[in-house]
């Protein structure tokens, strides 16, 4: 491992950290979990979904990702809850930790939790300042449906979540 590699344990905790910020608008811990450079990328898997124009952005740099970031939570409903699951480190390449996650979303519904969202969350973990941040965050809603079963290809929609030979994590 190498000094600009990030343990898989602190990767997930990263990951937990900023949805649970994101759900409670703690938009200053939101912020703190961002390198300057960073990149966030959100969007649906097929592009035309009838709420497209509300989650689909491309934003660098972390006062344009805290902006965009902090529009979409304030106009989103509360109690929200976007659950991360499956953290796992795909790759290290001297520049950060890649991993790959998928969240279920959640908000309440006549006292109810009601499903709300699912998708897959992609990026890059680097140490600033003395700990870990996002250096890119892709956050990829699914509402295409659903196959009858894999294709016989193994292709999916996503690249990054066909099996890759396991590096050091």
């Amino acid at each position: 491992m190498n000094a600009s590699d990030v343990p898989t344990h602190e990767v997930a905790d990263l990951v937990s950290r900023w949805w649970f910020a994101y759900d409670e608008g703690d938009f200053a811990a939101l912020a703190a979990l961002l390198a300057p450079d960073a990149h966030f990328t959100c969007r649906t898997d097929t592009g035309d979904s009838p709420f497209e124009e509300f989650v689909r952005c491309d934003v660098r740099g972390a006062e344009a990702v805290m902006a965009w970031n902090t529009d979409h939570r304030l106009n989103s409903p509360y109690p929200l809850r976007h659950n991360g699951t499956n953290v796992h480190v795909t790759g290290r390449d001297g520049g950060g930790t890649r991993f790959a996650s998928y969240i279920f979303v959640t908000k309440v519904v006549s006292g109810v939790p009601a499903n709300l969202s699912s998708g897959t969350v992609t990026g890059a973990v680097a140490p600033h300042g003395g700990r870990p941040v996002f250096q890119a965050l892709s956050v990829v809603l699914d509402t295409m449906d659903s196959l009858d079963h894999l294709p016989e290809d193994r292709s999916t929609a996503f690249p990054h979540s066909r099996p890759a030979a396991r590096e050091n994590a």
